[in-house]
């Protein structure tokens, strides 16, 4: 990124924060009590925002409700209106979009390997559940509805690095979900009117993160592994890449999607990520070199590789050029940033000693 681009990105930033204090919307966030969606209404809350969220705890946790009520303080949490239920229930749905200005549409069951298990479980949340989040949009009128799309979408196509307008066939029931959703967007676009932006998430993670199951993340599946002094499983040989984004990065990008009033933007699907990709192995020697630095990390943990899971790409790397020219985006955190600033969360609440239920769940 040029240093004009990039000053236009900060502008845009700043600009999109400084509408947010003076101006009070009401937002939907689905999938609120997960990972990204309880960050996404945390910065919202912080920022004077009102804030509905529902989750069916499927994959989010009471834990992160607590965690951002603690976060933003009585004297914000108030505006925090948290609803148990399911996107496949239409009515509910339907309720949950009236007098709603944004949507940020985060729930799904986003993993490939619970798809390849399951096609038609995920199906019914990622593609039934997302049609009735936008029948609901467009009932109630909503301004703009903003979707976690995803990198899946590469499918076998091998370029690097990633652009949005060329993609290559799904290899898992999820990317075909999320391929599925970013058509019937484009359709509701053109039918209905109603205007969305999808987001191509990258590999996310932070803190909330669950390290839990066969279909956990690897950055807190690994740290709670070296934590515990426990074997670290590495599908493939290792030399498998990523473009791995840090949560604050999604949340940026979800709020200049919401706030921007570039015609480019809408209708449109961009991919987020910081633009860079790093090892399997790379990322262990990271996270290996971080945690012993905080006298965590065991010197020599056992390593053992399986085979490359069915459905996963080999190699990830985004253009975000689009983002940022369009939206304004420019990834405030790196992979080390991200981590250091995660770190603490991680060895408080993954280590053997934590109290918190995502850590007992791995005894």
């Amino acid at each position: 990124m040029n240093s004009d681009s990039t000053n236009n990105a900060a502008l845009a930033i700043d600009g999109c924060t400084a509408a947010l204090r003076v101006n009070q919307f009401r937002w939907l966030v689905t999938g609120g009590a997960g990972f990204i969606g309880s960050h996404l209404a945390q910065r919202l809350l912080e920022l004077n925002q009102v804030v509905t969220s529902v989750d069916n705890f499927a994959n989010g946790r009471r834990a992160n409700l607590e965690d951002i009520a603690t976060a933003v303080g009585p004297h914000r949490a108030h505006a925090h209106h948290f609803v148990e239920g399911d996107i496949r229930d239409s009515e509910l749905c339907m309720h949950l979009c009236q007098n709603v200005d944004f949507v940020l549409h985060q729930a799904a069951l986003g993993s490939v390997s619970r798809s390849i298990e399951d096609p038609m479980g995920v199906h019914r949340v990622n593609v039934n559940g997302f049609l009735n989040m936008l029948m609901a949009a467009r009932q109630a009128g909503v301004r703009r509805f903003i979707y976690a799309a995803s990198s899946a979408i590469y499918g076998d196509y091998l370029d690097l690095p990633k652009v949005e307008h060329v993609i290559g066939n799904p290899l898992s029931p999820y990317a075909a979900t999320k391929f599925i959703n970013e058509i019937y967007a484009g359709v509701f676009a053109r039918c209905y009117g109603v205007t969305s932006i999808g987001l191509r998430y990258f590999n996310v993670f932070g803190a909330r993160q669950d390290p839990n199951g066969p279909y956990s993340a690897v950055i807190p599946r690994w740290i709670a592994a070296l934590l515990r002094g426990e074997r670290v499983v590495i599908n493939g040989d290792g030399e498998t890449t990523r473009d791995f984004c840090y949560v604050q990065n999604v949340v940026q990008a979800n709020l200049l999607a919401a706030m921007t009033d570039a015609p480019q933007a809408l209708n449109q699907v961009f991919n987020i990520a910081v633009g860079q990709r790093t090892s399997l192995n790379d990322l262990l020697r990271l996270l290996r070199r971080m945690l012993k630095e905080l006298g965590h990390e065991p010197e020599n943990p056992a390593v053992l590789h399986v085979e490359a899971r069915a459905g996963d790409i080999r190699d990830s790397l985004a253009d975000i050029t689009k983002a940022s020219v369009a939206l304004g985006y420019r990834p405030s955190y790196t992979l080390g940033s991200g981590l250091q600033e995660a770190m603490s969360w991680f060895v408080r609440n993954l280590g053997p000693h934590s109290a918190n239920p995502v850590a007992q769940r791995l005894t």
